[in-house]
């Protein structure tokens, strides 16, 4: 077959469409796909038809053998079908996430209590006081408030007991949240207080976006605990099974990194090569999983301990994720909270001595 029949797609033409490949596998609505095949697009410049289940979605580009599709909103987990002159392919299987909620304004990992409840931000504008700084979504998808008195509430992590705590980036400060919603100072001077995360010894660690990683010792005292290339938005953390921490810090370039910093404080470049990479997590095989782009496609990508990247999740606006109870995990995007059904198994966030 010569250049020009492949391109006007005529391989398709006497045949139905095939699909070999879906690709990522799971995606939130709006994410792109890449679906690989043969006969894929009908002849004469045509568009072929994706189906999600019953939903179409919109095709970005065909060839032949592979087209780009957006998942629709709407659209389930289920079968995908792309269908040529009247012929409908096979059907591959792909994972959408479901919405669990809108109207909020996370800017890193959500934070799940022992329970399973769900904890977001509304976190506004730098120096905007909005009614309600954080919701609590029950384990039947219930939302309701939960803190209204914590200016640009950041990043919220649990220790060992179950207690809360919640940078702000607009005071330099740290809270302990009561489960009833009190809440006190645990921590400030803390520069613009981003990220924060525990270690197995109860040691909480806290990002200021200026540059500086601090330690805070159970008993309170403050160290300086490593020093990184400041962040144009915010630190996001995260212990690996090993106990390292690794942290990424949006700037200004679309080449960023992923650092990991041993037990004494020491930095070392883990990868590099992600557009904006924000909250991550670790599942319990040593997989690190990132909100980040790479190549050019946003999702989550995935880091294999060997270094190796790869998108896993395709949805635009993502900012964070955290692992659930049932082999399940939540995705934050800049405004909603959705759950993905994903046979992955996370690290808990503070592991048993």
């Amino acid at each position: 077959m010569g250049i020009s029949d492949r391109f006007l797609g005529k391989k398709n033409v006497n045949g139905s469409p095939h699909i070999d490949a879906v690709s990522p596998s799971a995606a939130l609505p709006g994410g792109e796909i890449r679906i690989t095949g043969q006969g894929l697009r009908p002849a004469e410049f045509r568009q072929p038809s994706v189906k999600f289940g019953e939903i179409e979605g919109a095709v970005v580009i065909s060839a032949d053998d592979f087209l780009v599709a957006r998942v629709p909103t709407g659209a389930a987990s289920g079968p995908v079908v792309v269908s040529t002159n009247g012929h409908s392919s096979n059907s591959q299987q792909i994972q959408v996430a479901g919405l669990i909620t809108d109207n909020l304004h996370p800017v890193t990992n959500p934070a799940l209590d022992a329970e399973g409840n769900i904890f977001a931000t509304l976190s506004g504008s730098r120096g905007q006081k909005v009614p309600v700084s954080i919701f609590k979504i029950d384990t039947n998808y219930e939302i309701q408030p939960f803190l209204a008195d914590i200016m640009n509430p950041t990043a919220i992590a649990f220790d060992r007991v179950g207690q809360m705590y919640v940078s702000s980036r607009h005071d330099e400060k740290v809270y302990r949240v009561a489960r009833n919603g009190t809440m006190s100072t645990y921590a400030e001077g803390m520069g613009v207080a981003t990220g924060i995360a525990f270690d197995k010894s109860e040691n909480l660690y806290v990002g200021d976006r200026n540059g500086t990683i601090f330690k805070v010792a159970p008993d309170r005292q403050i160290f300086v605990f490593a020093t990184l290339e400041p962040s144009v938005s915010a630190y996001h953390m995260a212990f690996s099974p090993s106990g390292d921490l690794f942290v990424t810090g949006p700037t200004t370039s679309s080449f960023d990194a992923v650092y990991r910093i041993d037990g004494h404080g020491t930095v070392a470049t883990f990868y590099r090569g992600l557009g904006r990479p924000q909250g991550l997590a670790f599942d319990i095989e040593g997989n690190l999983y990132v909100a980040a782009s790479l190549s050019g496609k946003r999702g989550i990508v995935k880091i294999t301990a060997e270094g190796k990247a790869s998108l896993e999740v395709a949805g635009t606006g993502l900012v964070g994720l955290a692992f659930a109870p049932g082999r399940s995990v939540v995705l934050a995007t800049t405004n909603a909270l959705h759950r993905l059904s994903w046979n992955i198994q996370g690290l808990p966030l503070l592991p048993e001595q």
